[in-house]
């Protein structure tokens, strides 16, 4: 069990991931912190994401946890991207249970007691294009604008058919069940800056090309 100091000083931390030696430091007084961060580990009151990198439970914090920052701090520099991004702003009808993200680190998964979180490897000329930061829960995160979400799927797909504007029309709607017409009023300025950093510079220029025809 935590005593109320202690319940104190997990709620200070509310919904936001923490490293070990934060908790540590928080709590100076204690003889063994290793034991007491495991015995909260154990007990609920925090939950581990990561080998070090924990979270208050939300029954104890009384905020939400949010899949989004958590994705932020299990792996980074990092930012929410592909699938979950096109979810996140109804470009895809499909519900998407991984958190997906880019990063400029190893292409990596990770398995944790709040769901799965996978990381696609880019350039670092790339990376920092068409970044926002958005706000849920009272925290704030790191995520690809529409624009860059889409570049960034199609700069790690492997199987659009051809070069062709017609190929990359059937990929959208067929493949990721996009509908064109959503892209409309897309700023093709991040897209021209993706296609600069990154590769597939055709398709990327049929892209915006569909956007605005």
């Amino acid at each position: 069990m935590a005593t109320i100091d202690e319940i104190d000083i997990l709620k200070k931390l509310g919904n936001i991931p923490f490293e070990a030696h934060v908790l540590k430091n928080m709590m100076p007084r204690l003889g063994s912190p290793e034991k007491k961060i495991l015995q909260l580990e154990k007990t609920g009151y925090i939950i581990r994401i990561k080998h070090g990198v924990y979270v208050v439970s939300p029954r104890i914090s009384g905020k939400p946890l949010v899949k989004e920052l958590i994705a932020n701090h299990i792996y980074g520099p990092s930012y929410v991207s592909l699938h979950y991004a096109l979810r996140y702003y109804g470009l895809i009808p499909e519900m998407v249970t991984i958190t997906t993200s880019v990063t400029t680190r190893h292409t990596r998964e990770f398995e944790t007691p709040e769901g799965i979180y996978t990381y696609r490897q880019v350039n670092t000329k790339y990376f920092p294009i068409g970044i926002t930061m958005e706000q849920a829960d009272g925290v704030s995160y790191l995520i690809a604008t529409p624009e860059k979400a889409l570049c960034d799927m199609i700069m790690r797909e492997k199987y659009i058919q051809g070069q062709s504007l017609a190929a990359l029309a059937v990929f959208l709607e067929e493949d990721m069940r996009i509908d064109i017409d959503d892209l409309k009023g897309m700023n093709c300025d991040i897209i021209r800056q993706c296609r600069e950093a990154g590769h597939k510079q055709q398709i990327l220029t049929n892209l915006i090309k569909l956007i605005e025809r």
